[in-house]
Formats: structure tokens, C-alpha cells, sequence
């Protein structure tokens, strides 16, 4: 598997010093709505499970976790479908909401878990992403919260996959499939 990295785009300490900077960010907005606020991390499923569970170490406040599944890639291929698939939304009716996901790249995942949670009636929904592409219909998603942004290129570690592998590499790193 080594072989197939090209390149490490973003290292181990570099992405650690960003989640927790954007700890920061969130800790101060959330702080900012509410005194007490108690916040729902949605997390998308699987992609951003390394991400969520940093991110949420560097948060001191009281949060709660939900996890649901989307999928835009299926199998051995770095091109995303068309319509994400959306699995069970959680109960967020009245809550501060952060829709977490590890890369925005078509914006379709996002923008239709975004839409889907606004129907339950939290109290806020914000968005944070670990990688953004510079791509005209990822700039054009709105998110709260972006980690880095990249070019168009296909990444894996850090929670990323191609085929379901490399999710265990602790940089992000463009690969050759």
C-alpha cells in the first residue's frame, strides 16, 4: 500500500495544530449563542471518524455525538456519484448542531444532510469540514468551518479511503490507484 502514495500533502502535525485551532473557533462561536450551550456533533460516517474524534477531544463543553452514513464513492473508483446516499438522520430538534465531515468536494453530501437536519428544527446547524477542494461547486457550499483547503486531487489518510483502505495513515496524502 505504501507504494501507491505519491505524496504526503498534509502532515500529522500540521493537521493537529488546524483541529485544534478550529476547536478554538467553534468553542468561541458556540460560547457566543448561548451561555451553557450543549452541542450535537453529527458526524458522517466513515470518513470523518479520526477527525470527529480529535476534534471533539479539543472541545470543553458538553457535546453529544450522533453518527450517520453517507455515501458518494462506492467501490474501487475516485470519481463520486451522483446523489449521495443518506442513511438515518439523528434527533436534533432544539440542539446546536455541527454537521462534521472529513472532505467537500460536489458539496451534494453536505448541502443535503444540512437540508435534511434544518427539517428537524435545531436550534442552529453549522458545518465543519477537515478538507475543502478548490473546486467551483465546493467553493460554492457554504460551510462555517473548513480545515484546509486543497487542489483537485484524490487524498486518503486520516480517515480518508480509496476502496475502503488507507483510512489508518496518519497524513493526508495524495495516492495513484
Amino acid at each position: 500500500m505504501i507504494r501507491d502514495i505519491e505524496r504526503i500533502l498534509i502532515a500529522r502535525g500540521a493537521i493537529s495544530d488546524r483541529v485544534r485551532a478550529l476547536a478554538e473557533e467553534i468553542t468561541r462561536d458556540i460560547n457566543e449563542k448561548e451561555d451553557e450551550a450543549e452541542l450535537v456533533l453529527v458526524a458522517v460516517m466513515t470518513g470523518s471518524i479520526i477527525f470527529v474524534a480529535d476534534l471533539m477531544r479539543n472541545l470543553p463543553m458538553k457535546i453529544r455525538i450522533q453518527l450517520m452514513t453517507a455515501s458518494s464513492y462506492v467501490g474501487k473508483t475516485t470519481t463520486s456519484s451522483h446523489d449521495p446516499v443518506v442513511g438515518k438522520l439523528p434527533d436534533v430538534t432544539g440542539k446546536h448542531v455541527l454537521l462534521v465531515d472529513d472532505i467537500l468536494d460536489s458539496g451534494k453530501t453536505l448541502t443535503r444532510i444540512q437540508g435534511e437536519l434544518e427539517t428537524l428544527h435545531p436550534k442552529s446547524v453549522d458545518t465543519c469540514v477537515l478538507l475543502r477542494k478548490k473546486l467551483p461547486s465546493a467553493m460554492a457550499v457554504p460551510c462555517t468551518y473548513v480545515g484546509f483547503d486543497i487542489e483537485d486531487e484524490f487524498v486518503v489518510g486520516y480517515g480518508l479511503d480509496y476502496d475502503d483502505y488507507y483510512r489508518n495513515f496518519p497524513d493526508i496524502c495524495v495516492i495513484n490507484p
